[in-house]
């Protein structure tokens, strides 16, 4: 807590950020929400290009109930 302490502002919040990452990851039905929602992310984000391929993956494994 002293070195938190310590921090500049901005640092703390990623501190904080990081705590609560770890919170998350300890949970596994937390964790597998937010697997979800980074690869759903990372597929609204990706090139179009590739949107097709990461669609038909992203219905596929909806499908198979992951």
């Amino acid at each position: 807590m002293a070195k938190i302490r310590e921090l500049p502002e901005p640092l703390i919040q990623e501190v904080s950020d990081f705590v609560d990452f770890l919170k998350i990851k300890s949970d596994s039905t937390r964790w597998q929400l937010w697997m979800l929602f980074s690869e759903a992310l990372e597929t609204a984000e990706s090139d179009f290009a590739d949107y097709l391929p990461n669609l038909e993956d992203y219905e596929n494994r909806l499908a198979r109930g992951e």
